[in-house]
């Protein structure tokens, strides 16, 4: 992948500048959801949002070590519903002519400073040029906030209950406090949920609650577990032809491993919709006539309590709660509803009364986190609506591989932790986390051995 050249060649005109086209930079690793939330509010400022990604090579002299490579932090920004165009190599400190080249008359960044490796700011020219904007940035979140959750492996990010917690009844802190953090959830809930012009409903979101007799991982399976659906947020809801597609998992870190996978599923019900005609110009024509073209597919996503995945990986994982998760998920442009407390193990009961109907296919991807004994995804096979997205260059990433990045460049993350201020005994907490992680894999052997 060259960089572009952002240069116009001799005797061109120069660029002309577009009032709603906006620009945005930064890293983008592992995108997290405080990425995200200022991609949204700039979103909010304009018609168009182009975002630049830098390379590995400046964040490393300007910053440190990226986890995530630059194809990976690219195919991220690709994904997110409120880009309009990713570009690759933006300089580190931002220039007028790169921007202008672009169509872009202002820079959004958020409410932070950001300095390069001589301790200016990054966004001085803009700023000077008065080609500056400012967003608030996302409170309690960022790349190294969930590094120093690694190396540390703390547990406090958990959350018991999000549907209490959004109603102001668990939490820390008094009952105001408590409503007021809820009520800013659901409010960033919301936000999130908003479609490509960031100002309107888009995605569904939706609460499942299961039979709370069945804490225990024993009791699963034994009979059709009984639960509830209730709507937090309406969104589009699917359109007129559209296969509604189910998808699962905790989707810990968002990464290219999960991204990848949504794109290939929305990307394999291209292709079978195409084989139905969806793609002809009869077709094309009568879903503008009734309004604008959309997909063939309607994908919800089911995304694991914390709980959950903590039973089935141990250690601290998840290294994101289910609030920040499900945020990852709503900005992805894959994605058009999701259903927080999804069951680890979705049952015909469930299946049969998601809002939106029986799922016309469940998909399943190479990449595996969670070893488990027995088939998860026995009943929609036997309902014969099960489908596998096959192997891809992102098939081993997952949550627990970039702790393993993060964990072989130890001495560099250190370093980053320890410029951001963190005070707390780094080899103590490395070393725990290795015992941890190494009593995880003999409990994970154990378990391959009793299939063989």
């Amino acid at each position: 992948m060259a960089p572009s050249d952002p240069v116009n060649p001799p005797g061109t005109p120069a660029p002309s500048l577009l009032e709603g086209r906006l620009w945005v930079d930064g890293c983008f690793d592992f995108f997290h959801h405080g990425h995200a939330g200022a991609v949204v509010q700039a979103r909010q400022l304009g018609t168009e949002l182009y975002v630049g990604v830098h390379s590995d090579e400046a964040i490393l002299e300007n910053k440190g070590p990226t986890v995530m490579t630059l194809r990976e932090r690219l195919l991220a920004t690709d994904a997110c519903r409120w880009v309009t165009k990713s570009v690759a190599y933006a300089p580190y400190v931002t220039q007028l002519d790169w921007i202008s080249h672009f169509g872009c008359k202002y820079v959004v960044h958020g409410d932070d400073i950001t300095s390069d490796s001589s301790g200016e700011d990054c966004y001085r020219f803009v700023k000077a040029a008065n080609r500056f904007k400012v967003v608030k940035r996302t409170p309690s979140i960022s790349t190294t906030d969930l590094v120093g959750r690694m190396l540390l492996c703390t547990r406090t990010h958990f959350i018991k209950d999000l549907e209490k917690m959004l109603e102001g009844e668990e939490g820390n802190g008094t009952a105001e406090e408590k409503k007021k953090v809820g009520e800013e959830m659901k409010e960033r809930i919301r936000l999130y949920a908003t479609d490509e012009t960031a100002k309107n409903p888009g995605a569904n979101v939706w609460f499942w609650k299961g039979d709370e007799k069945k804490k225990k991982k024993e009791d699963e399976g034994k009979e059709e577990e009984k639960g509830v659906f209730r709507e937090l947020f309406g969104g589009i809801g699917p359109k007129p032809g559209q296969r509604v597609v189910y998808v699962d998992g905790g989707f810990d870190l968002f990464s290219s491993g999960h991204i990848e996978f949504l794109r290939l599923v929305t990307q394999k019900e291209e292709e079978l919709a195409r084989q139905e005609g969806w793609y002809s110009q009869q077709a094309i024509d009568e879903r503008k006539g009734k309004g604008a073209d959309y997909g063939p597919a309607f994908v919800v996503a089911g995304v694991h309590d914390d709980e959950v995945i903590n039973r089935e990986k141990g250690v601290n994982y998840p290294i994101m709660n289910v609030f920040e998760r499900g945020l990852c998920v709503l900005q992805c442009k894959y994605i058009n509803a999701v259903v927080f407390g999804a069951p680890f193990k979705p049952t015909k009961g469930y299946l049969t009364s998601l809002p939106w109907g029986t799922p016309d296919a469940v998909y399943h991807g190479p990449t595996s986190f969670m070893p488990h004994t027995e088939d998860v995804y026995a009943v929609p096979k036997e309902m014969g609506i099960y489908k596998e997205i096959g192997q891809h260059e992102y098939k081993d990433v997952n949550a627990g591989t970039i702790v393993q990045r993060i964990m072989k460049s130890r001495d560099l993350y250190e370093a980053r932790q320890k410029a951001k201020g963190m005070k707390a005994d780094i080899e103590a907490a490395h070393r725990e986390r290795e015992l941890l992680e190494e009593q995880q894999r003999q409990k994970e052997e154990a378990i391959a051995a009793q299939k063989e």
